[in-house]
This record gives structure tokens, sequence and C-alpha cells, in this order.
């Protein structure tokens, strides 16, 4: 197991080092997590950029319990712009700060159905101009509805390139250029996604179970949590420690991988 270090004991990283040591813990990664996807549900552009919205402030599983609700009343952007916005808040109670995102998600749809006649668009300067879309929900969507590349920088991601000291930076466009200038493009995506796996399953914030991470040989923060391998084992979240994931509805490859599906609201 790795020696924890201090900083004085480190030699400076060359940029050639830097971007081998990257690329090799996104290829560890990628065999741990192959299942690696979108923890929120959604079945259509307009369901993806409504959950990510929600999905600020409160974890995927409390939106993917609440959405349901939502879409079945609301199914186009047609709909929930039209909404009662009484009845919208009471859905999205569950969320949190439920006034501010139903204005935040009816104010989007209106836009949608102005601008856009009623379709997401497929371009990031296009999104950004929505209400309560920036940056990351935005590359959210275009990552995982179009297909078209983009890092998501959230408080996972933020947390564990910083403790992997892939950059210093700390604020999310910077990380975001930082990070992207490391890998290739076709990465983006799929690394967003196992980093974001790894930060909610092993790499916690308060407490993360180094003892218990398949890449805490290349980890320059080692050591900063629990090392003992029984006591990391007993901190791993999610379907690393037998738990169920985030989605009502995840692929049929985390399914097959042992992952289970979250319980519908109020069960349990």
């Amino acid at each position: 197991m790795p020696v924890k270090k201090t900083a004085a004991d480190r030699k400076p990283e060359s940029r050639t080092a830097l971007v081998r040591r990257a690329r090799r813990i996104n290829r560890e990664l990628a065999e741990v997590y192959p299942y690696a996807h979108p923890e929120l549900d959604f079945q259509n552009p307009f369901q993806l950029l409504v959950a990510t919205v929600l999905s600020a402030q409160t974890t995927d599983l409390r939106v993917n319990q609440t959405t349901p609700g939502l879409f079945a009343k609301y199914p186009t952007p047609e709909d929930l712009a039209a909404a009662d916005p009484e009845a919208v808040e009471e859905i999205l109670r569950p969320c949190g700060f439920f006034r501010a995102k139903t204005r935040s998600v009816m104010g989007l749809s209106k836009a949608l159905v102005e601008e856009f006649d009623g379709e997401v668009p497929g371009r990031l300067e296009d999104l950004v101009k929505l209400p309560g879309v920036g940056r990351k929900t935005a590359f959210v969507v275009l990552g995982n509805a179009f297909g078209r590349p983009g890092i998501t920088v959230d408080t996972h991601f933020q947390r564990l390139v910083r403790r992997w000291r892939w950059t210093e930076e700390s604020e999310p466009d910077k990380i975001e250029a930082a990070v992207g200038a490391l890998f290739p493009k076709s990465e983006w995506t799929m690394l967003s996604h196992r980093v974001i796996f790894h930060g909610r399953r092993i790499c916690h914030a308060r407490k993360p179970a180094c003892g218990a991470c398949p890449i805490a040989a290349l980890c320059p923060a080692y050591g900063e949590g629990e090392t003992d391998p029984e006591k990391a084992r007993k901190l791993l979240k999610y379907e690393k420690g037998g738990f169920p994931g985030q989605r009502l509805n995840p692929p049929q490859s985390y399914l097959d991988a042992g992952g289970k599906p979250a319980p519908p609201l109020g069960a349990g």
C-alpha cells in the first residue's frame, strides 16, 4: 500500500508525467466502473435537462424519485410552461429549494417553446441561455442526450481532480479547461462519469476510503482518509458497498454488473 508523503518529499511532476498519470487513472477507473453512466433517469433531452436542473443541492436519487410524477403530468415543454406553479411546487417539494426550481424549470420550458419550437437545443451557447442552465448542466445534456463530448465539473469532480493534482484551479470553468487539456476530447464525457462515480462510492468528501481505493498507488492524496482495508470497505457506498444506486431505471449494463436500482419515492 502506498506510503503517505509530505509536501517536502514530493518531486515536481513534469507535464508529460502528469498526463501519463491522469490517463492511467482514467484507464483504471474504466476497469473499475465499466458501467459508469449518468445517474439521473431520463428518456429524452427535455427530461434530462429538467432533471439536471433539479439535481442542484440534492441527490440524484431524490430527483429520480420525484421526476416520474412531474413528467407524467407535464411530459412536454409546452405542458410544463403552461402549468400552475403551485401544482409544480408541490411535486418538486421533496427536491428542496422547490420554489426556485419551479421557476427555473417552468422558465426554461417557456424559453424552449418560444425560442426553440419546444425542442432542447444541441449547442452549448443556446443551452446556457436557458433559465437555471449553466455550463455543468449544459455539458450533462450535450454529452448524454446528444453524444457531444463535455466535462461535467460537479462537486465530486472538483474534489477528486484537485486531490489527484490534475489542477490547482478552483473555478469550474478553469478546472474544465485544465482537465480537458489532459485528455482527448472523445474521453471527456465518460471521464466525467467515472470520476463522479468514484467520488460518490469511494473517494468521499469527509472520509475517503483510501484503503479500498483501486487507484491508491496513483493518488498524491493517499492517506487523507481511512487506510485500513477492513475499515475502508465499511465506508463504501452504492453498489461497491452492496447498496442500491441512484437510478430507478438504470442501464442494463449496471444491473448486469450487480448494481441495484433505487427504491421508488416513499418505499422503505
